[in-house]
């Protein structure tokens, strides 16, 4: 991931958009499948089919730098970059908050995350931050404030968990999408 890639809804509207269109049933399977393995919460959970049900029609809409968005309704629900993972967006993520891997972020770091900043393990690992569960290197996790009770953030992983306590230092989560960016401030299309 670039350091271009924490920036990635920065400026996003509407007038972003290259190109949308809708997607065959083929590729909709072949999406909904992959969300479905990387947020196997939504399966057991019976709410996959609510929020992708079968049956409706996705928009793919395209943006520069490679980034789509999955999009039902006309509400933005899922992102990706070059074919990488769907990652949900913060409208998604309040109304389905244990669909994703949680780690809470000091205080001292919530401005900076705010901003568009990537996560710096120190923020992850000092007091008031919370792991709340072990992860490796690249997995898709939501990003919490210390006594904040909504995601403000999601992000990608730089390294494990584990790592992240060990080395103490560095960046700890790639920051792609966060409160107040041009994808929260655009809740349809």
């Amino acid at each position: 991931m670039s350091a271009g890639q924490s920036q990635l809804f920065r400026t996003f509207g509407k007038d972003k958009v290259s190109g949308h269109s809708q997607l065959k049933a083929s590729v909709q399977r072949a999406i909904r499948g992959r969300i479905a393995d990387d947020y196997p919460w939504l399966v057991e959970t019976g709410v996959l089919d609510v929020i992708l049900p079968k049956k409706q029609d996705l928009v793919l809409v395209k943006l520069p730098e490679h980034v789509q968005l999955l999009v039902l309704d006309k509400t933005p629900l899922f992102f990706s970059m070059r074919d990488g993972p769907w990652f949900p967006t913060l409208r998604l993520l309040h109304q389905y908050p244990d669909m994703m891997v949680k780690l809470r972020v000091d205080t001292g770091a919530i401005k900076f995350v705010l901003s568009g900043a990537n996560i710096m393990v120190p923020g992850l690992t000092s007091p008031g931050a919370t792991i709340h569960s072990e992860v490796e290197e690249g997995a898709a996790v939501a990003i919490y404030g210390e006594n904040k009770q909504h995601a403000m953030a999601v992000g990608i992983t730089k390294m494990s968990t584990a790592e992240m306590r060990e080395v103490n230092k560095g960046i700890g989560i790639d920051n792609l999408h966060y409160l107040t960016d041009g994808l929260w401030k655009t809740p349809t299309f």
